[in-house]
């Protein structure tokens, strides 16, 4: 569960600026830093095991794996940490905010579902470079992808299980969702 901290209104670039000092990790809403709760070990397995699977297909290719301290701008002012997202533009190592987003995943925790489910997926969808959300389960083995309908700012929405294969044609990859799960003891 995330909470905010301020009351007065801060700007995106004060934002950074503070965040870079904090020893906690926070989102920007727009307004303020929103403090981000820590999840269980199921949830870092499997943030871990999709960097892992992501970074080796990835390897020698023109986009990269970045997150969870890459961040994105959303709507307006906003600043969101997804656990995993892919760009194919070159960055420097001295940028804080990742332009041109293709791929976002989030590890949904107990914690996080209103903002991972409700919030997020109008955000990401504000951003145009954003092609696919994929919504990793840590509670089960599972997926739900958001994919851009053709010609559309629209989302369609697919479930995909644990012997499904998660197929990411905008990076040129395909991931089966069990290697997400190898590491932990959670069943279908």
């Amino acid at each position: 569960m995330s909470q905010a901290l301020r009351t007065t209104p801060m700007t995106r670039d004060a934002f950074l600026d503070w965040a870079e000092a904090q020893n906690e990790r926070y989102e920007f809403d727009g307004v303020q830093p929103v403090g981000m709760v820590g999840g269980t070990i199921n949830h870092n397995r499997i943030a871990l095991a999709l960097h892992r699977a992501l970074h080796s297909r990835l390897r020698g290719k023109d986009c990269e794996t970045l997150g969870p301290d890459a961040g994105i701008v959303t709507i307006g002012s906003t600043v969101r940490y997804p656990d995993a997202l892919v760009t194919c533009t070159k960055l420097t190592g001295t940028e804080r905010l990742v332009p041109g987003a293709v791929t976002v995943f989030e590890v949904v925790s107990p914690g996080s579902v209103r903002t991972d489910r409700v919030k997020k997926p109008v955000e990401y969808r504000a951003v145009e470079t954003i092609l696919r959300y994929i919504i990793v389960e840590s509670r089960l083995r599972g997926v739900t992808v958001l994919q851009r309908a053709t010609g559309t700012a629209d989302w369609t929405e697919t479930p995909l299980g644990a012997d499904a294969t998660l197929h990411l044609p905008e990076i040129g990859i395909e991931v089966p969702v069990a290697e997400l799960y190898a590491d932990t003891d959670l069943f279908d």
